[in-house]
């Protein structure tokens, strides 16, 4: 089992930034690859940015890429998701994910699932 929290979700302006940390516990937080997606109200859970652990290889959105930094700390067991240069459209519940080895894109693939955060951008 892995357990994951998410934090540092809030209120911020058109433009600004925001980081996201989830913390990890239970089993070998290395072994597992690590996903960020988002929930917006009326649509359906989307991929935001994910994590493998082969090279450390990084997959974002389009929508997000050049903005948006997905991390992953071992020593600290924690993801986490910079977000910068915010808009509106990002306003949503985001969710950490995790499964073992190699992020996807796709939400029935994690096994693993956060409580979720809620990012608010206001215009």
């Amino acid at each position: 089992q892995v357990q994951l929290v998410e934090s540092g979700g809030g209120l911020v302006q058109a433009g600004g930034s925001l980081r996201l940390s989830c913390a990890a516990s239970g089993r070998t937080f290395s072994n597992f690859a690590m996903g960020w997606f988002r929930q917006a109200p009326g649509k359906e859970r989307e991929f935001v940015a994910g994590f493998s652990i082969s090279g450390g290889s990084t997959d974002y959105a389009d929508s997000v890429k050049g903005r948006f930094t997905i991390s992953k700390d071992n020593a600290k067991i924690t993801v986490y998701l910079q977000m910068n240069s915010l808009k509106p459209e990002d306003t949503a519940v985001y969710y950490c994910a995790a499964r073992l080895f190699r992020a996807t894109r796709q939400t029935s693939d994690y096994a693993y699932w956060g409580q979720g955060t809620q990012v608010t951008v206001s215009s």
